[in-house]
Parts: C-alpha cells; structure tokens; sequence
C-alpha cells in the first residue's frame, strides 16, 4: 500500500511539474509545460504572425490566425529556412520550415499582476542561419533571475531579405527587402499586447542578442517601425554601423538578387519566384552560398528610411540605456597567415598589401615583436575588422546623444577546448551567449570560476532589464561609460573588474583609414 501510494505521489508530481496554467492571448489560449520544481513555466512555439507563404512570401509579416481551442505550446516551433551552415548551431525543432514565425516564452510567476521586466532575445547567425530552439539559448535560467524571457524565430537570406523592384511596387511603401526585421518588430508589438498576460510587463522590456542579433538590436533602435517598443537594449558584438565595409544600398541588393532570380532559378517574375518551392529557393541559395552581400539589409525606405548610420547620426535613433561589448577572440590570426606558420615578418609583409602607405601606423596600434605578438595582434586585427570596430562605432554614437547611459563591456573568459581542438579557440564569437543564459551543460570542463562568471553575468544582464543599470548587491562595480570617466569598460573575467578602455587608439585609426575606402567584410 505505502509502495502504490508512493508511486501514486510521484505521478502525481510529475503531471504538476508538466502542467502548466492556461494563458489567454489576443489570439487565444496557450498552455504550456512547467520545470520539475514548478518554478518556470515555458510556452514554446506561439504563432506571432502568420505563415508568410504562397502570396504572403517576401511581406511584412502579417497578424496570425486566431484559434479556438486551447494551443498546447510544447514544442519550439519550425526554424525558418536555412541550410547547414554553422556546424556549432543544434536545434532543438524538428526542420527547417518556411512556417516559422513562434516566439517561445519562460516566466517565472503565475501572476499576470507580477509586472516583471522582460528580456527579448535575438538569435545571431548572419541573417542566415539560427533558431530560437538552440539549447544553449535557453531561457529557463535567465528567468531565474525575475524577469520574463521571450525568443522569436525570424525569416532568414532569400526569405527574409530579398529585394525585387515589383516588391517595392506592391509594397505601399515603395520598399523592399528587411521581412526578417520586420518579423522581429511584429514580435514585439505581440510581446506589447500579450506579455501583461505572462506576467511581464510591456512597459519594461529590454531587447538583446547577438552577432547578427546584436545588429538587429542596433536596426531596431534605428526603426520608426519598432524603436518605441523597448526601453533598453544590450548588444553582444556586433551593429550596423560605421562596419569596415563599403555600405549595401537597395540598388545594390536588387541587382545582386535579380541576377541571382535569372541565373539560379530561371526567371526574375515574382509570381513565378512566389510560386516556386521553398525548398528549391533554399536547395540554389545554398548549391552556390550566396548570401552575405546579396541578401543583406539596406535602407529600404520604410523599416530603415535612411542608413542606420545616418539616423544615428542625426540622433534619430531610440534614447535608452545601452549595455554593449564583444569579445577577446572575435577574430582568428589564422584570417592572415591562413596555414602558414605565423612569423614577425609575414605579418608585417600581409600588414603592408592590407595598409600600404598606412601600414607603419597600423603596426603601431598592432604591434608584433614575435611569434606570439604576431597570433595576438593578427587575431585582434581580424576580430576588430568582424565585429568589434562596429560595436565600439555604436557605442559611441549612442553616447554622443548624450541622451542615456551607455555600459560596455570586454568578455574575456577562454572556454574550455572541446577533445577535438588542438589549441584553445579562448574568449571566440559567440561562446558569450553559454554564459549570459547560464547554459554551459556538462560536456566540458567548466570551472568553478566559469560558474561563477555565468552567473555575474546574467545577473548583470537581468539588473539591466530591471533598472537600467547592470549593478546590483554583491556584484563588482560596473561604471557607465563615459568620457568624464575615461571611457571604463567592464572587463567580463574570473573575476570581473573595471579598467579605463586601452585601445581607443586603435579604433580610432581604423575609423580614419575605413573613410579612404575599404572592402573588408563581417559580421555572423
């Protein structure tokens, strides 16, 4: 008897754990699943907007369906077309899908008085690749902290970015192109009407990613579309603006891409182009990887009416707290001395071709005395060029206003080598995201140094969401950036501390040399 009872008890519990309440939306109901301590209750796979198919390919996202029945949201929904790109990216849904548009929500109350802030998340992946379903972008510890998570999945390359001059004709705007950002507005604006209902407050949401996420933070703050739909923003390297790249113009993306319609698929008719399998658009993207330039973001007249780098210029921008940096590894040296033996001297030789006339004043904001200066000074190099130059541009242009508190950071952390690295990728692109969601599971040698910074930093984060402010009790002190304060930078390391920023010199230079004309790439 006290053996079935038993058995009886942890049934019992265990359908607690995996029930959770049922919350009503704009749309209708959803119930979702709860963590085994009943603390966290997540809701996956919401539709947000409706499928963008058949005719609804390549337009701004348009509002879903409403159901009746309750929507059992347990499962991530499809990640939106993509091919096989980063082999670092696991996904947790089931396959790509051009039905994509869900949004995933972990709360941490059962109250939708509880008015907590809320954090939306924005997946990195060059605009080509990603999905809210990766494990290592879970919420459930973030929502620890007392706020509400929320991740949407956003149409990806050919789907979400091409441009087509009939596009433009159809669209009321005369624009074209940038459906993937619009789909992440259109989350937002459901995270405005719905949120309240989850708990969280839709006046306090702080939106946040990374790489290509982290630049998609920087085009919302830029959007008349969705820069009044967030009071913060933290971006995890990489923006918009001022990169080492000749800018991408609506021109540019529309010749690329009708080329692209009439040698890869046949025919530049857009009913023809709507017409055509998903799969068959993705199969002829991938057979030649176009991508990157071709299907990139541009001003297009309605999401983004000028460049990103003239409406922060112009201080049209949204004026909220920014909490923004990158990371020590950012860039390889092997991106100049590819598989060659790295030396002094064939890095002043690739310094040379890259700078010419500048090149001596570039040694000297990258100097190399051996070997090992030479690793360390080509991967700064190539990590500045990426992704770091544009961060720091987006920073300071946010502090020029004048008009919010600006933080940034340096996350310098080594993750522990995989058993197939020969050598420690340390502080890389992206190995930040494992310590902000507190996600660094089992499979490598985390320290108790690493769980502790994992940690800080969500708490840091989660702090931000709240006031503003990433400080709070018990956590080294974190000071605004600001030239009163010789530009302090948070240095994200066992153990955390502030320093005044050192290499100010070195983006400055890179600033001066990019306005001569460059054609360096980045950004994932």
């Amino acid at each position: 008897m006290i053996s079935r009872l038993a058995t009886a008890l942890t049934l019992l519990l265990s359908m607690t754990a995996l029930a959770a309440d049922v919350v009503t939306t704009d749309k209708g109901a959803v119930s979702g699943t709860a963590t085994a301590d009943s603390k966290i209750r997540i809701f996956k796979g919401i539709p947000y907007a409706a499928p963008p198919v058949g005719d609804l390919r390549w337009k701004p996202p348009q509002p879903a369906a409403s159901w009746s029945d309750t929507l059992a949201a347990t499962e991530f929904g499809p990640r939106c077309m993509q091919g096989p790109i980063y082999s670092d990216m696991i996904f947790r849904d089931k396959a790509p899908s051009e039905n994509c548009l869900h949004l995933n929500v972990w709360t941490p109350t059962t109250s939708a008085n509880a008015h907590l802030p809320v954090m939306v998340w924005i997946y990195g992946g060059g605009f080509a690749a990603g999905a809210a379903s990766e494990p290592r972008q879970d919420g459930e510890n973030l929502a620890r902290k007392g706020v509400v998570v929320v991740s949407m999945n956003y149409r990806l390359g050919i789907f979400g970015f091409f441009t087509h001059p009939d596009l433009a004709k159809e669209s009321g705007h005369n624009a074209t192109g940038n459906y993937g950002l619009m789909d992440q507005a259109a989350a937002l604006e459901w995270v405005k009407k719905n949120i309240a209902a989850f708990g969280g407050d839709p006046a306090k949401v702080t939106i946040f990613g990374e790489s290509a996420g982290s630049m998609s933070v920087s085009a919302l703050m830029a959007s008349p579309l969705s820069k009044n739909l967030f009071r913060g923003a933290i971006g995890e390297s990489g923006s918009m603006l001022a990169s080492l790249q000749k800018p991408v113009t609506l021109q540019d993306t529309e010749a690329a891409n009708m080329k692209f319609a009439r040698e890869d698929l046949g025919t530049d008719s857009l009913a023809a182009l709507r017409a055509k399998p998903a799969e068959e658009l993705m199969a002829a993207v991938m057979k030649n990887r176009r991508g990157g330039r071709f299907f990139a973001i541009a001003a297009d007249g309605y999401f983004l009416p000028e460049s990103a780098h003239d409406i922060y210029a112009a201080g049209k921008q949204a004026h909220v707290p920014l909490l923004a940096g990158w990371n020590t590894d950012e860039g390889s040296y092997h991106t100049v001395f590819g598989k060659e033996k790295p030396s002094v001297a064939l890095y002043q030789e690739w310094m040379q071709k890259r700078f010419g006339a500048d090149a001596k004043l570039a040694l000297a904001m990258y100097p190399a005395t051996d070997e090992a200066t030479a690793k360390r000074a080509a991967g700064d190099l190539a990590g500045d060029q990426f992704i770091a130059f544009s961060t720091w541009k987006w920073v300071e242009m946010q502090l020029a206003t004048g008009q919010s508190k600006v933080y940034r950071y340096h996350f310098e952390e080594p993750t522990p080598m995989e058993p197939t690295e020969k050598e420690s990728r340390g502080a890389f692109h992206s190995s930040d995201i494992r310590f902000v969601f507190k996600t660094q599971g089992k499979n490598l040698a985390w320290t108790a140094g690493d769980t502790k910074l994992s940690d800080q930093m969500a708490t840091y984060w989660s702090n931000f969401a709240k006031t503003g402010d990433p400080n709070g009790k018990g956590l080294p002190k974190w000071p605004p950036y600001s030239d009163a304060d010789h530009f302090q930078v948070m240095h994200l390391a066992v153990p955390p501390h502030a320093a005044a920023a050192d290499n100010r010199p070195r983006y400055e230079f890179l600033e001066s040399w990019s306005a001569k004309g460059t054609d360096t790439a980045g950004g994932r």
